[in-house]
């Protein structure tokens, strides 16, 4: 059974956060909290953990993982940004958004789109999540924690534990989170692209 990092949802203990990441840099797979819904989390570098949560979400590499970043200057160090890319996420950011960019070579080839080496990036707006990346001292690499054959994100750590006993290796609960996923807008083109309408709202992207 996976182990449960109950934590404080405003202050979060650091003892168990750290414990959380001793995990992913053994290279394994942890459910954590966001501001849309639960999210399997990875080491970026580690490319056996990166397959593995491909594997636990069912997708393949044309799926774009996601990076989540600390704040916009760590997320324009993996990816392009124009001036005009960089205000429109500046405007939305932190907050329920993914954004499809051009990966810089900081981003390992492997976890970029194969064809058009674009990923996902992000910067979210919850507590006990940023908490993790300050301790963590860079990204990690995320997907929606959406079971396969499934529509609906999952946000009950309990439930998360108990359905995924054998494939992740800890839950950070810290209360109810949102269900329902992030807005996902492809900015790598020459016009912005909706993706997928979650919770974000495309007012704050000017579209």
């Amino acid at each position: 059974m996976p182990q449960l990092f109950e934590v404080h949802p405003v202050n979060p203990q650091a003892r168990l956060l750290k414990q959380a990441i001793a995990l992913l840099d053994k290279g394994e797979i942890l459910a954590v909290p966001t501001d849309s819904s639960y999210a399997l989390v990875c080491h970026l570098d580690d490319k056996a953990a990166a397959d593995k949560l491909r594997q636990i979400r069912g997708v393949d590499d044309k799926h774009h993982l996601t990076l989540l970043c600390r704040d916009l200057s760590e997320l324009a160090n993996y990816a392009q940004v124009d001036n005009q890319q960089f205000r429109r996420i500046k405007s939305a950011t932190p907050g329920p958004y993914t954004f499809i960019l051009q990966a810089s070579k900081e981003v390992p080839r492997r976890l970029s789109h194969p064809s058009r080496k674009t990923i996902g990036l992000r910067v979210p707006d919850h507590k006990v999540l940023q908490a993790l990346l300050d301790l963590h001292n860079g990204p990690l690499l995320a997907t929606t924690l959406i079971a396969p054959g499934e529509t609906e994100p999952l946000n009950d750590a309990k439930d998360i534990r108990r359905r995924y006993k054998n494939q992740i290796s800890a839950v950070i609960d810290a209360g109810a989170c949102a269900r329902e996923p992030t807005t996902v807008v492809d900015l790598s083109g020459e016009e912005p692209v909706l993706i997928r309408q979650g919770r974000g709202a495309l007012a704050a992207l000017g579209l």
